[in-house]
């Protein structure tokens, strides 16, 4: 039953107020691009008018460019809350959208908003407007709308999704506040560096040269990769080969064999493969548990968890598990007999046996996740406590070895002068 927006308007601002201070960090530096979707929007032939969500267009034409848009993540994240949150106090989906159009701030989320609830209310599955915009909305994203409305529960499945939106976003915060320390540090490390080789080491060449003194071996392999730096034509050679090889490392990570080779490391890579492999079964069991606890077959829950996985060897065990069972087998026999199936941990493959044979596979599946994700944030910190030690290793190894090239003719000078 439908009620009216006004009766839900509370619990709308609670959501916008808790997505406001992330939301805030997502808009800066948003302005410039979106500037240039409202230009090329007003350059276009179509007409659209997205204050009262009216749109002059073909079925599939909306602007240039708008359908290959990429918004912030906390925007995602926002709209995800806000929509989950009106959907579960009864608003019509097409209400809700108009809702949340208005509300957004102008730029290319909100007209991707508005297109989507002027198609909804054409008669378009609310899974097959958001396909149209797959830079901003994931495979992983469209299929768990998809299965939410055949099971009829789209608010729950929304609410897990803005849980995991929220969840990932906060890796990547975490992961990049451990990387700003080292970051910082190599940029000093390089001004000082750079410093010393251009300003203070020619001095002391002049000076060993008119001595007809020699530098020391490893401060000439300095002096070397410093004159290597200064050749322009050198230099334009060696930064287009790597352009040219970052470019085919580029396409070749797109083939079977390239994602096979990336994807390979990514999960046996001590440490930041556990952290990896973790991130998965998190991700695959808060799905399975999702889908299962509202309604949707197994067959289709698992084929949601294919999408969603983005390694080609997970991608390779849930397609085995998705043929195992449709040959007889239950879920936990056919993790266990599928290629790949090692890369599940013997107890989870017990738990889901259990969880089988009471009829409680969603609720076992839901404990999994919640196990996995406290180990996921042990792999994190792990993986965190572990990168700054190592760059500041690096970066003092880089750094002392290019101190002691550069200091090795100071402690010389005087025997040079004398000499």
């Amino acid at each position: 039953m439908a009620v009216p927006i006004s009766k839900v308007s509370e619990k709308f601002h609670s959501a916008t107020r808790n997505s406001d201070s992330s939301l805030s960090e997502g808009r800066r530096g948003h302005d410039r691009d979106d500037s240039d979707f409202l230009r090329s929007i007003e350059n276009a032939p179509t007409s659209q008018r997205y204050g009262d969500h009216t749109w002059s267009q073909d079925e599939d034409v909306v602007a240039p460019g708008l359908y290959k848009a990429k918004v912030k993540q906390a925007e995602l994240i926002l709209f995800t809350t806000q929509l989950s949150v009106m959907l579960d106090s009864g608003v019509v989906l097409s209400d809700a959208m108009d809702a949340i159009a208005e509300q957004a701030e102008h730029g290319s989320f909100k007209m991707i908003i508005a297109d989507i609830a002027e198609k909804v209310k054409g008669g378009e599955n609310f899974s097959n407007a958001l396909d149209k915009y797959p830079r901003t909305f994931n495979e992983m994203f469209i299929s768990m709308v998809k299965a939410s409305e055949a099971s009829g529960k789209m608010a729950e499945m929304l609410n897990v999704l803005s849980g995991y939106l929220e969840f990932e976003s906060d890796i990547r915060k975490r992961i990049k506040g451990a990387l700003t320390y080292p970051f910082i540090m190599a940029l000093m490390a390089v001004a000082a560096t750079g410093t010393l080789m251009f300003f203070v080491l020619p001095r002391f060449m002049k000076i060993y040269e008119t001595r007809g003194a020699a530098l020391p071996k490893l401060t000439q392999v300095i002096v070397g990769f410093s004159k290597l730096l200064g050749n322009m034509q050198a230099m334009t050679g060696i930064v287009t080969g790597i352009i040219l090889i970052s470019f085919g490392l580029y396409y070749w990570a797109k083939t079977v064999m390239g994602r096979r080779v990336i994807d390979y490391f990514k999960i046996r890579t001590p440490i930041v493969g556990t952290m990896f492999i973790d991130t998965v079964v998190t991700r695959s069991m808060r799905i399975m548990a999702t889908m299962i606890n509202t309604g949707v077959s197994l067959l289709d829950s698992i084929q949601v968890i294919q999408g969603a996985c983005r390694n080609y060897y997970f991608q390779e065990l849930w397609a085995g598990v998705d043929a195992k069972i449709r040959d007889g087998y239950q879920l936990s026999e056919s993790i266990t007999i599928s290629p790949g199936g090692d890369l599940i941990a013997p107890g989870i493959i017990q738990m889901l046996r259990a969880g089988e044979k009471s009829g409680k596979l969603g609720k076992v599946c839901d404990k999994v996740s919640v196990f996995y994700e406290k180990k996921l944030e042990a792999s994190i910190r792990s993986v965190m406590t572990l990168i700054e030690p190592i760059m500041i290793t690096i970066m003092g190894a880089i750094i002392g070895t290019i101190a002691i090239a550069l200091l090795l003719p100071v402690f010389r000078i005087s025997s040079v002068i004398a000499h």
